[in-house]
């Protein structure tokens, strides 16, 4: 097994909690965008707007990644959106395992708040598909790694 680390320098364990998913079969694109939209939100606003996001109710701003991209009227100030369902779900389990370590660290799970949330690209996983006349193309799967850090406000 390979030893990770964070890559948040300002990390204190007495009063911040963090939480990780390594190796998520998810789009590195559509979570680092995820990532970006709940940074800076409660726990409680974070974990209502990845449901909504599951749900379809409310779009994510796609602002790195928006050549191509639909416009959302439900967005306001960015028109580039979508609905990254996958992506969101797998983050909100991350979110609720950084719950669970803020509460077990006795922080107060209402006022924290998330100060650092990235996402990065894991290893590839090597696929061919077959092609005719005994050709074949690659196609890889990216995997990501995602981390969550909070404290209280």
């Amino acid at each position: 097994m390979p030893h990770y680390k964070y890559s948040c320098s300002n990390y204190d364990p007495l009063v911040h909690a963090r939480a990780s998913g390594r190796e998520v079969d998810i789009s590195p694109k559509a979570s680092r965008e995820v990532c970006q939209a709940i940074k800076g939100k409660t726990l409680p606003d974070a974990r209502s707007f990845l449901d909504d996001v599951v749900a379809m109710k409310v779009p994510v701003a796609f602002r790195r990644y928006k050549l191509k991209v639909g416009h959302k009227s439900q967005l306001q100030g960015f028109p580039s959106g979508r609905f990254p369902q996958k992506a969101a779900g797998e983050i909100l389990a991350v979110l609720d395992n950084l719950e669970a370590n803020a509460e077990f660290k006795g922080l107060d799970t209402e006022k924290i708040k998330i100060f650092h949330a990235v996402a990065h690209r894991g290893r590839r996983i090597l696929g061919y598909t077959p092609r005719a006349h005994g050709r074949s193309s690659p196609s890889f799967n990216t995997l990501t790694h995602i981390e969550l850090v909070a404290g209280e406000a």
